[in-house]
C-alpha cells in the first residue's frame, strides 16, 4: 500500500518505520532537523527488542503524498486545518485518512474538510520520543483502537486494521471510536497538562502527594464532563485504572512536556480546551482543569516567542 505520513515527528515516524519494514510503501512528511538528519542518516528506531534504521522518501513537500492511498495524520492538532487544506487538492477521493492526533475534536474537523467517509480515528497508546534529530525512541505497550466515523465506512476500516496487523502492531476495530477516544483523553488530560507545568516524568506526579493531588482533581472533573456526554464510566474503577497504567509509564515524558522542552507549541485546546468547553457547555464546574488550561496558555504565548533553553538542557 502508498502510504504517507503526515507529520513525522515521534509517533507518525514510529509507525511508518514499522509500516514500512513491512514492504509498505511510505513517504515521510517532516521539516525541520528531523528531517535533515533522516534525509543524510535514514530513520533510526529504538525500541527494546533492537535498533534498526530505514531509508525511504523524506519530504516536506505535501505534493510528493499525491499517490497515497492511506494517509496516517499526525500533525500537531494547532495545525490540523492548514495541513488539511494543502492535502485536499492533491490526495485522490479514494484516499483514507486516519488521525493519530491526540483530543477528540480533531476527526469533527478533517471531516469537514475531507468527507466523513474518509475519516477514521485511532485511539493510539505508545510512548516515543525524538531522541535526537533522525532517531526515535519507543518503549513499553503498543496499540491501536480504530474505528470509522460514517459506519457505511467500516469495511474500510477493517482494511486499514489488517493493514496495521500485517505490520506488527496490535491494531483491534471498535464500533464506538468516541467512547475510546475519551478513555484516552481521560488519561492526557489527567498527567499531560501537570507534567508540562511542573516539567515532571509521570512517576515523578505519581510520587509527589501535592501533585498526585493536583491530578486525581483533574481526573475526577474531567471524569464528570465524560459522564455528561454519555460516556459510562465506573469512576473509582476507572481513577484506578489510568493510575495503574501511568505505573507502567513512570519515566516517560508526555508529549506536552516533549514540546516544552523543545520550545515548540503545546496541544492545550485539544486536551485542556475541549474539556473546558465541554464542562461550560453543560454547567459544570472544573476549577482545577481551568487553573491548567490558563497557566498552560501564557506557557503556549511566551513558548512562541523563545524557546526554554534552560528545558532543553
Amino acid at each position: 500500500m502508498r502510504i504517507g505520513i503526515v507529520g513525522a515527528g515521534a509517533v507518525g515516524s514510529f509507525f511508518g518505520a514499522l509500516l514500512h519494514r513491512a514492504d509498505h510503501q511510505v513517504v515521510f512528511l517532516a521539516r525541520g532537523k528531523h528531517l535533515e538528519a533522516m534525509r543524510k542518516n535514514g530513520l533510526i528506531v529504538k525500541r527494546e527488542e533492537g535498533t534498526f534504521t530505514l531509508y525511504s522518501t523524506f519530504t516536506d513537500d505535501p505534493k510528493n503524498l499525491a499517490n497515497a492511498e492511506l494517509i496516517l495524520f499526525c500533525v500537531k492538532s494547532n495545525d490540523t486545518e492548514n495541513m488539511a487544506k494543502q492535502l485536499l487538492p492533491i490526495l485522490s477521493k479514494d484516499t483514507k485518512v486516519i488521525t493519530l492526533q491526540n483530543g477528540i475534536d480533531n476527526e469533527e474537523r478533517l471531516g469537514e474538510i475531507f468527507g466523513f467517509q474518509r475519516i477514521f480515528s485511532c485511539a493510539t497508546y505508545v510512548q516515543t520520543a525524538i531522541e535526537e534529530p533522525g532517531v526515535v525512541n519507543q518503549q513499553g505497550r503498543v496499540a491501536l483502537v480504530i474505528g470509522e466515523l460514517d459506519h457505511s465506512a467500516r469495511e474500510k476500516c477493517s482494511e486499514i486494521v489488517t493493514c496495521f496487523n500485517q505490520a506488527g502492531i496490535d491494531a483491534t476495530y471498535t464500533g464506538n471510536i468516541f467512547e475510546k477516544k475519551w478513555r484516552k483523553l481521560l488519561w492526557n488530560i489527567t498527567f499531560n497538562p501537570l507534567s508540562a507545568i511542573s516539567t515532571a516524568t509521570v512517576g515523578d506526579i505519581l510520587d509527589n502527594k501535592p501533585l498526585r493531588t493536583t491530578a486525581e482533581s483533574v481526573c475526577k472533573e474531567a471524569m464528570e464532563v465524560a459522564i455528561k456526554v454519555g460516556i459510562p464510566i465506573d469512576t473509582d474503577q476507572t481513577m484506578s485504572t489510568i493510575f495503574k497504567n501511568a505505573e507502567r509509564a513512570r519515566i516517560h515524558q508526555t508529549s506536552m512536556l516533549q514540546d516544552r522542552m523543545s520550545g515548540k507549541q503545546m496541544e492545550v485546546e485539544s486536551v485542556c480546551g475541549y474539556v473546558m468547553r465541554k464542562a461550560q457547555e453543560l454547567e459544570i464546574s472544573v476549577p482545577t482543569i481551568q487553573a491548567t488550561y490558563s497557566i498552560l496558555t501564557y506557557l503556549n504565548k511566551h513558548q512562541s516567542l523563545r524557546p526554554n533553553q534552560e528545558l532543553a538542557k
